[in-house]
């Protein structure tokens, strides 16, 4: 149960995201800087982690050797995870972007076919891809019932199925590119380092990304608001180091276990319920009622079966 613990408490500090992203677009801040300026802050902060640590020696010698890796799956974890998420939030409440973005519970389980093991015989080294976990994906699929209702809900309220789809959308491409990235990193990365060097690596390998969304907000919306900095900055902190830094400590101790890594990102769902708790008394957002409610409270019912189903698999 330590790691479910854990995944909680990560997701508390990433609500931050959904609510201060909000924030900042009610403000009139645009999401490209919400999404760069995040990994920008967030930079120093893990190269001082890691130099305290004496390790970043070993970190830059293993990027050295598959740079072309890095990025890419940096890009995708990181890059096409948070962009999108901050292009939604632009657009919907910030409970209705942390509700949806549980679809990441249903991509966890999904991608599982994309990894395998590998075991060596005296024929050669053989590969065994991981099964998808039926038990894991049948209580994840009841999440995503909870996520319809919200987004049915949101629909009537925007009344505009347009605004749904931008709402939806990019927030799926970000529910399946974060597991991704983070899984394929993971495999890469093995035991050679620790969770602290693999934030950071990954947040490097994806700083092209993020230099170059920058640039065209520079040419499209002009410079941030000093509002909008000290906002991002706090997202940096709390979401970008703090959040990533459990999130993936809790998938490491999970790892090579395809049931834990789905109940550990199914932990997720706690951002619905602190979402809802920080728009309410930050941003005088009103509680949600009626099918949104009701979407909420599947979610999060969804997160305790997973829970529920991990304690009973360390049992046996």
């Amino acid at each position: 149960m330590k790691v479910i613990l854990i995944g909680i408490l990560a997701s508390f500090f990433f609500a931050s995201t959904f609510v201060l992203n909000r924030a900042m677009d009610l403000s009139g801040g645009s999401w490209i800087w919400s999404a760069s300026l995040r990994y920008f802050f967030s930079l120093p902060f893990l190269v001082l982690l890691v130099m305290k640590r004496q390790n970043m020696k070993a970190l830059l010698d293993e990027m050295s050797r598959k740079p072309l890796v890095w990025f890419r799956w940096s890009t995708i974890g990181f890059g096409l995870f948070y962009a999108p998420l901050c292009f939604a939030a632009a657009n919907n409440p910030a409970w209705l972007v942390a509700g949806t973005w549980q679809i990441t519970i249903v991509a966890g389980s999904l991608l599982v076919p994309f990894f395998y093991d590998e075991i060596k015989t005296a024929h050669g080294t053989l590969k065994i891809r991981h099964k998808i976990p039926k038990k894991e994906v049948c209580t994840s699929l009841f999440i995503l019932l909870g996520v319809g209702l919200l987004q049915n809900s949101g629909s009537e309220r925007v009344g505009d199925v347009w605004m749904m789809l931008i709402g939806v959308l990019p927030v799926l491409i970000a529910a399946f590119a974060y597991p991704l990235g983070n899984r394929k990193m993971m495999a890469v990365c093995k035991e050679r380092l620790d969770v602290y060097q693999r934030v950071l690596g990954m947040t490097i390998a994806s700083m092209p990304f993020w230099i170059i969304l920058a640039i065209y907000g520079v040419g499209t919306v002009g410079l941030p608001s000093s509002e909008q900095v000290v906002q991002s900055f706090i997202v940096g902190i709390f979401s970008g180091v703090i959040a990533t830094v459990l999130f993936f400590l809790a998938t490491d101790m999970a790892k090579g276990d395809p049931k834990k890594l789905s109940a550990v990102e199914a932990t997720q769902a706690g951002e619905v319920f602190f979402a809802v708790v920080g728009e309410v008394i930050f941003l005088g957002g009103k509680i949600p009622t009626g099918w949104s409610l009701v979407g909420i409270v599947v979610i999060v019912i969804g997160m305790v079966l997973h829970s529920i189903n991990l304690g009973k698999e360390n049992q046996k």
